[in-house]
């Protein structure tokens, strides 16, 4: 939901500091980096190391943006936006199961949030698939290596998500229960949409 307000903000920032990166450090390197420092902040939740955890969770969120910024710059590739998305989605596979292993009595809320993390990629992705079929393409988030289906849970939600339970991990349980439901709901909206646009036949179709 915030994902495009936010890139007016971020984007120029990022394209001054991918200006100062050399040619040689490609795009998908700086992915690769921000998400090992991903594992680190998952690695940091299972010890309880909440703060280091949100640190190094904004460091990867800093790479993640730097990534863009560089493939921009110097070149995009299939294989960096392949590598992009995918890091980004196993990374929100890990934070909740780090908060899992660090204390089991949060197991039951870590488990509903990846159900509802699973239907949002599901949906999302499926319908990036048959946008890239149908050549249909949006900028709203700024350029991509596919169609961005906008929703109420996007990425900076989550990172405000992520961040709160790093604040504050005794909240984690109802936090995380109540994000699910808002990622639930965005579900059901791209779902919508989803059903809406791709009733619609293309050219040439019936």
């Amino acid at each position: 939901m915030l994902d495009s307000t936010l890139r007016k903000w971020i984007d120029a920032p990022l394209n001054s500091v991918a200006k100062l990166v050399p040619q040689k450090i490609s795009a998908n390197s700086i992915t690769i980096v921000g998400f090992l420092i991903g594992v680190l902040s998952f690695i940091s939740i299972i010890k309880g190391q909440f703060t280091l955890a949100l640190i190094f969770l904004a460091l990867n969120r800093f790479f993640d943006g730097l990534d863009g910024a560089v493939a921009r710059r110097h070149g995009a590739t299939d294989l960096g936006g392949y590598l992009d998305i995918t890091a980004d989605f196993l990374l929100w596979a890990l934070l909740p199961l780090g908060f899992a292993l660090h204390n089991v009595e949060t197991a039951l809320a870590a488990a509903v949030l990846l159900s509802s993390f699973a239907m949002s990629m599901t949906v999302f992705l499926a319908f990036a698939v048959l946008a890239e079929k149908r050549g249909a393409q949006t900028s709203a988030q700024g350029k991509k290596s596919f169609f961005y289906l906008a929703g109420l849970a996007e990425g900076a939600e989550t990172i405000g998500f992520f961040a709160f339970v790093m604040v504050f991990p005794s909240q984690f349980i109802v936090a995380a229960l109540i994000f699910s439901a808002f990622v639930y709901i965005s579900v059901l909206g791209r779902l919508m949409v989803s059903v809406q646009q791709l009733k619609e036949p293309t050219n040439g179709q019936n």
